[in-house]
């Protein structure tokens, strides 16, 4: 048998090793010896070399950073008979190939190694951190919505099927049920009276608990806050401590056993202590916030722009006040009628649609809350209205059920008293002794203005002149013009009456700061009081109307009259503020000759005006 190649490369090999080694016997010389040693060591060294690369060679292929399975051959033992044989035929397959044409293409990943970004991706990112808050909302959905949020990051978190807050009230012994985040929808909020269940045992004992394996029958007991079993397993409470007292529990479930521990308890209640500082920061947030919009409510009452012409004038301006001083559902202002000598509700305002007392109710002064509230000049605080021993509000047969918190404010000023306001909420335990006691305070403001209201307007009974303008009030104008229409038809003479009126002040109105009416009106005044002579009666009908009277005048001389006033008012310009404009009138002339009824006669008069005001301003009409 023949030697392959590279048997023979492996003899000669070994024949120059035995050489080198054989130098030493033949030769005494110590220099030959050395330099054979050292020519052997050096080409046996390069010999391993050799042939641990050729071993490096044939271990397999690492591709991709993954161990390459070696290809295993296999050879058949026996041979098939003919059809026998078969093959596989794989499914063809789409193979991915870097070529010329897509070698420049985009890859999705940075230089840098950085994770692949989508392209919504900060569009989806600011619609989570710039979310706002709901508009139009009070303080306590303002911290439900923050604390959605926070149970919504703790159940991703902690991979849990429900993450949930209670509230506690010490008062009543009950958990109520404020905001969860669950992948279940057999969650209802509600409240638990408290129980021996794990929720109890947090409370009684204040201090975190842990349910690693719940049995099927344990968990309807324990964990009540859901409509029908779950197959939870485990569980984690944590108390939420505000001012050193229970306030409130964050609970935590999973499907899982042993889902929580000890390591889970510790950072829960870090996070728990982040919501009762929320919870203090909203607070003093809405102190300062509350206490803001009192001082401006209280603060507008006094505004000196405003004038409380009529009772539903400064009605509407109390009920715009007590919006911001307090929360209601129905609000009622109860006064007293001194004609009648009786307390009667004088405006009601139900934001719910459940059936109220209606306007005009007398108020029985015996067995009611209201009535109490008049005869001990002190407020009247129901925290549940819906127990059977409280006595009706305003009536005894008032019939009408409201379940939840009343409070009846009187309204007294220089021990005497004007009436009561009534706050009316759905929810129980609303008002506070503090908020009870604010409000006292800030009722005698609105004492006060009825006060005021009330003698002003008993004053003006005895006044017969406006004290703006100084010309009649409308009750003396009827009475002094009809005493004259007496006279005219005995003596046969003629008459006429002229109604002014300042025309609109649309296109004025937004050259100056305010209302510009008053000082316009009073200037009005004036110069109508210039043009008249002591024969004339000088009235004001109402609020915008002058009435001027002609005794024995001709009703064309008093149309000549009127055209004159009015060219001389559209011609001088008022002085307003640091401006000056002009102003115009529409006059209403009225014949008085052969009549003595005033009313008819200023009815015509102010069709004449209707007229005049229709036919764009500043013109003079007449009627017979």
């Amino acid at each position: 048998m023949s030697l392959d190649d590279k048997s023979k490369r492996r003899l000669l090999t070994f024949s120059v090793i035995l050489i080198f080694l054989a130098i030493p016997f033949f030769t005494e010389d110590i220099i030959y010896r050395v330099i054979a040693a050292v020519i052997l060591v050096i080409y046996v060294g390069f010999i391993i070399f050799l042939r641990d690369s050729s071993k490096q060679e044939e271990l397999p292929q690492i591709v991709d950073n993954r161990l390459e399975e070696p290809t295993i051959y296999r050879t058949n033992t026996y041979e098939t008979d003919s059809g026998e044989d078969f093959k596989i035929v794989s499914k063809n397959k789409t193979i991915e190939i870097i070529t010329s044409d897509n070698f420049h293409t985009n890859i999705p990943k940075s230089e840098r190694g950085d994770v692949f970004k989508p392209a919504d991706f900060k569009k989806n990112f600011e619609s989570i951190v710039l979310e706002e808050l709901p508009k139009d909302i009070n303080q306590d959905e303002q911290f439900g919505f923050v604390l959605e949020k926070i149970l919504s990051v703790i159940k991703d978190a902690y991979t849990a099927h429900t993450a949930a807050f209670f509230w506690y009230n010490s008062k009543r012994k009950r958990l109520t049920l404020e905001r969860y985040v669950s992948v279940s929808t057999q969650i209802t909020k509600q409240k638990f009276e408290l129980e021996n269940d794990i929720l109890g045992k947090i409370v009684q004992t204040e201090e975190p608990e842990i349910l690693t394996d719940i049995t099927s029958n344990a968990e309807v007991d324990n964990l009540r806050y859901y409509n029908q079993p779950q197959g939870i397993k485990s569980f984690v409470g944590i108390p939420l401590f505000y001012g050193k007292a229970l306030t409130g529990i964050l609970v935590l479930d999973s499907k899982m056993n042993d889902a929580f521990g000890i390591e889970q308890v510790y950072s829960l209640g870090k996070i728990v202590r982040v919501i009762s500082v929320i919870i203090n920061l909203f607070e003093e947030k809405f102190a300062e916030s509350q206490a803001e919009q009192r001082l401006k409510t209280l603060v507008e009452i006094f505004s000196y722009e405003r004038k409380y012409e009529s009772e539903s004038e400064l009605f509407q301006a109390i009920e715009t006040a007590v919006h911001g001083l307090l929360d209601w559902d129905v609000f009622t202002i109860v006064t007293y009628e001194p004609v009648e000598h009786k307390f009667k509700t004088a405006k009601i305002v139900n934001k719910t649609s459940l059936k109220y007392i209606g306007h005009g109710l007398v108020i029985d002064l015996t067995g009611t809350l209201v009535g109490r509230a008049i005869l001990s000049s002190t407020p009247v605080k129901i925290d549940d209205t819906s127990s059977a021993d409280i006595p009706p509000r305003f009536a005894k047969n008032e019939g009408f059920n409201f379940d939840g918190s009343f409070l009846a404010v009187p309204l007294v000023y220089d021990e005497q008293n004007y009436g009561v306001l009534c706050f009316e909420s759905l929810k129980k335990n609303v008002y506070s002794n503090s908020e009870v006691a604010f409000i006292k305070s800030a009722t005698k403001i609105f004492a006060f203005v009825l006060h005021s209201y009330s003698s002003l307007t008993i004053l003006r009974s005895f006044v017969s002149h406006d004290i703006e303008t100084k010309a009649l009030n409308y009750d003396s104008f009827l009475e002094r013009f009809t005493v004259d229409l007496v006279k005219s038809r005995d003596l046969t003479l003629q008459g006429a009456v002229a109604l002014i009126k300042v025309d609109e002040l649309l296109e004025q109105q937004s050259l100056f700061e305010g209302d510009p009416f008053p000082k316009v009106f009073r200037a009005v005044a004036q110069m109508i009081r210039e043009e008249m002579t002591p024969f004339n009666l000088f009235g004001r009908i109402n609020e915008k109307v002058f009435a001027v009277y002609f005794f024995n005048t001709t009703p064309k001389d008093v149309f000549l009259w009127a055209e004159k006033l009015r060219i001389k008012i559209a011609r001088k310009p008022i002085a307003v503020v640091s401006k000056q404009s002009t102003f115009t009138v529409s006059i209403g002339v009225a014949s008085t000759i052969g009549k003595i009824d005033a009313r008819e006669i200023i009815d015509n008069a102010q069709l004449a005006l209707k007229k005049a005001i229709e036919k764009g301003g500043n013109s003079v009409k007449s009627t017979n």
